[in-house]
C-alpha cells in the first residue's frame, strides 16, 4: 500500500506528479478507462458539458434496452446513426499509446474500459488483459438467440435499404453487442474485473465519470483492498475523496505524462 494518504491532494499538476510516483512503485495496475479518454480521437463523451446525452437526453433511449426492443422508429433512427458514427473514423490517441507501452513493461493486470470503441486493441494492448465491461460496438447481436456477428456486415444491410434488420438466423431484433440501460452486464467480464480489483497494488480511473455502477465499484472495491487510487478526470466524482491523487491535466497530456 502507499504511504500517500487519499484525500489529502489538491490534484491538477500536483496530483500528476503524485500519480506518476504511485505509478513507479506500483507492481501490479489496473486501469478503468471511460468516454473520457476518447474524445481525443474525436469520440464525443456521454455526461461532460459537450456530452451527446447533455446536449441531447433523447439519444439516451437509445441506450435503454426496453425503449430500443419497443419502439421501431427508435431502432431505425438508431442504425441511422451507427451509420455515421465519429468512432468509425476514430484512432488512438497519445493516452491509448501510453496504456499500450504500460501493458508491454508488464505492470498492467487487467484494463477495464466502458468504452465499445475498440481503441485499445488498436493502439496495440494485449486483447487477453481487455475487459469490455460494456461489450463492443464492432459486432451486433440477436436480442432472441444471441447470435454474434460483424457489425460491419449489418451496416451494409442498412446502406442496401433494410431500415431495421432483423436476425437471419431467427428474425429477432439486432443491436450492437453493448451493454444498455437495463442489460445485465456479462457475469464473466464482472466477476474477472472485480478479482482484477481487489489484486492490484494501483487503481488508475481515467476519464470516467464513476457515476455507473457496477464499473464504478472497483474503485471503493481496490481501495478496501488496501489499492492506491489515481483518478484523472476532468469532472469531479463521488470518489475524488477516495483517491491518493486526483489528476485534473488533460488525459491526452496526462498518461504519457504517467509514463515518463
Amino acid at each position: 500500500m502507499s504511504s500517500v494518504e487519499p484525500g489529502r491532494d489538491p490534484g491538477g499538476v500536483t496530483g500528476l506528479g503524485v500519480a506518476r510516483s504511485l505509478l513507479a512503485e506500483a507492481g501490479s495496475v489496473v486501469v478503468l478507462t471511460g468516454a473520457g479518454i476518447s474524445t481525443d480521437s474525436g469520440i464525443p463523451d456521454f455526461r461532460g458539458p459537450n456530452g451527446v446525452w447533455t446536449k441531447n437526453p433523447e439519444a439516451e433511449k437509445v441506450a435503454t434496452l426496453a425503449s430500443y426492443l419497443a419502439d421501431t422508429d427508435l431502432r431505425r433512427r438508431a442504425w441511422r446513426s451507427r451509420l455515421n458514427s465519429p468512432a468509425w473514423a476514430a484512432r488512438p490517441n497519445a493516452a491509448h499509446i501510453a496504456l499500450a507501452a504500460l501493458a508491454a513493461s508488464g505492470k498492467l493486470h487487467t484494463l477495464v474500459t466502458q468504452n465499445i470503441d475498440g481503441l485499445h486493441q488498436a493502439a496495440g494492448t494485449d486483447p487477453s488483459l481487455i475487459v469490455e465491461i460494456h461489450g463492443t460496438m464492432h459486432q451486433v447481436m440477436c436480442m432472441t438467440c444471441d447470435h454474434r456477428s460483424p457489425m460491419e456486415a449489418t451496416l451494409d444491410r442498412v446502406r442496401a435499404g433494410e431500415e431495421d434488420p432483423p436476425c437471419r438466423r431467427c428474425g429477432g431484433i439486432l443491436k450492437s453487442a453493448t451493454i444498455s440501460f437495463g442489460q445485465d452486464l456479462v457475469a464473466g467480464d464482472l466477476r474477472r474485473a472485480t478479482r482484477a480489483a481487489s489484486e492490484c497494488d494501483l487503481l488508475l480511473a481515467i476519464g470516467s465519470s464513476l457515476a455507473v455502477f457496477p464499473a464504478a465499484s472497483l474503485v471503493p472495491i481496490a481501495h478496501h483492498h488496501g489499492a492506491a487510487i489515481v483518478i484523472v478526470n476532468a469532472e469531479e466524482t463521488e470518489f475524488d475523496p477516495m483517491a491518493h491523487a486526483v489528476v485534473r491535466v488533460p488525459i491526452g497530456e496526462a498518461i504519457p505524462a504517467m509514463m515518463s
